[in-house]
């Protein structure tokens, strides 16, 4: 029986260390070679990190939200024969302990958001295990997320991985079993109530974290100033509703964005002021001609940002088929870094929650973020008449420091024009 001191490999370029999101496996558990045994985030992405041998976990170094750097120890195994952690060939005072990330500075730069990849199922085994009482539930973020949708506790559904890991197949077959993790559960009808004394501590970890830092980056070092604005879509609706009905085989179907996407091309292209990046460090403002555009979008892993890389050059088909493609990729884990970064200008969709306004927080190092809303029916006054028109409101926010009050309202009002009047978008 020999020891296997496992370090955290290189998971990327430039990359130095990571973050804890998830151990998968426990001390004492039995793994197979290639079975993912941790989840980590870096700057670039989130990865699961495969055992690389057999073998009983004996020690694992850090907890969630601690930082590994890469060449550290993260994980010891016993193994059968000699393993690789001899006294000659590694003293136990080498090994780097983890260290609790350190709050982020207001000025410094928030990394770019990247996707966490697909969890990877654990073979189930033969016979389902159930933990012992105050023993957490071993599982990945999507099945923990899925758990809390159906408000199910994970405590009280049995795993049949390693250590009694709970995969989706098994909280398949609980839902299915008509289990419920609801402790004030009461017959229908009945009007007894429960006074609820729980509480549940959630430690901010992983993209939650990078989310948090970066809102905190933008909020806290660019001065904001908001503009909303409503539009008249009427004419754009019918002209939406005719090209989805006459487009061309295989083209995606269209809905408001794309037509945005296109307004906003030319908007920018007369307020290049708008389409930049703002140095902060150095004071140095980058007007971009490319226009390179963030979506966005809401996952069950937080919120992330893709990119669709010069709409400049795209058609209102070609928009639309691009920013399809890098959502759907985002949603289901697989964008790449470079679908993530790069954008000079985002949107921001709240989709069919709609709202009246929103005040978004802009996306930085970039100077300015469009919020669009919902488009619905509303009695306006037209031509001295009430009349029902559909109407969509917009929310813009502009750091003030390079983007005047004139400058982003005039952006917002081309893009007001070119919607009530979308011939003008293709001429």
């Amino acid at each position: 029986m020999g020891t296997f001191e496992f370090k955290l490999p290189d998971i990327g370029e430039g990359v130095v260390e990571g973050e804890i999101v998830e151990w998968l496996v426990a001390v004492g558990d039995t793994v197979k070679e290639d079975h993912p045994i941790l989840s980590v985030m870096t700057d670039k992405a989130t990865v699961e990190i495969p055992s690389p041998c057999d073998g009983t976990v004996s020690k694992i170094m850090g907890e969630a939200g601690d930082i590994l750097p890469v060449g550290g120890v993260c994980i010891v195994f016993d193994v059968d024969g000699d393993g690789n952690a001899s006294g000659a060939e590694e003293a136990p005072e080498e090994e780097t302990t983890p260290v609790k990330p350190a709050p982020k500075k207001a000025e410094e730069k928030a990394a770019p958001a990247a996707p966490t990849l697909p969890p990877v199922e654990a073979t189930p085994a033969p016979a389902a295990i159930v933990r012992a009482a105050g023993t957490k539930a071993l599982a990945s973020p999507a099945v923990r997320q899925r758990a809390r949708s159906a408000n199910i506790d994970l405590q009280l559904v049995a795993g049949s991985g390693p250590a009694g890991r709970i995969s989706h197949a098994d909280l398949d077959r609980h839902i299915a079993g008509g289990a419920s993790g609801a402790s004030t559960a009461r017959p229908v009808g009945s009007s007894a109530r429960v006074a609820r004394t729980g509480t549940e501590d959630i430690k901010v970890i992983g993209l939650r974290r990078k989310i948090a830092d970066g809102m905190m980056s933008s909020y806290s070092t660019i001065p904001h100033f908001s503009y909303f604005e409503e539009v008249d879509v009427t004419a754009l609706e019918d002209l939406r509703q005719h090209l989805n009905a006459t487009r061309p085989e295989g083209a995606p179907k269209l809905t408001y964005l794309p037509f945005i996407m296109q307004a906003l091309v030319k908007a920018l292209g007369e307020r290049p002021e708008c389409n930049a990046l703002y140095d902060d460090d150095a004071n140095i403002v980058t007007r971009h001609e490319a226009i390179h555009l963030g979506i966005a979008t809401q996952t069950d892993r937080g919120l992330y940002v893709p990119v669709v890389k010069h709409v400049e050059a795209m058609d209102i088909w070609e928009s639309a088929a691009k920013m399809g493609a890098v959502t759907q990729a985002t949603r289901d884990g697989k964008a790449g870094v470079d679908d993530l970064s790069g954008s000079t200008f985002t949107i921001t969709s709240l989709g069919r929650m709609g709202g009246l306004g929103a005040t978004p927080i802009i996306n930085k190092p970039e100077v300015g973020i469009l919020g669009v809303h919902n488009a619905k029916d509303r009695a306006v006054v037209r031509h001295g008449n009430v009349v029902i028109r559909r109407m969509m409101n917009l929310s813009s926010s502009w750091d003030h420091r390079v983007v005047d009050g004139h400058d982003g309202a005039t952006l917002v009002q081309l893009v007001k024009t070119y919607l009530e009047n979308p011939a003008t978008i293709f001429m």
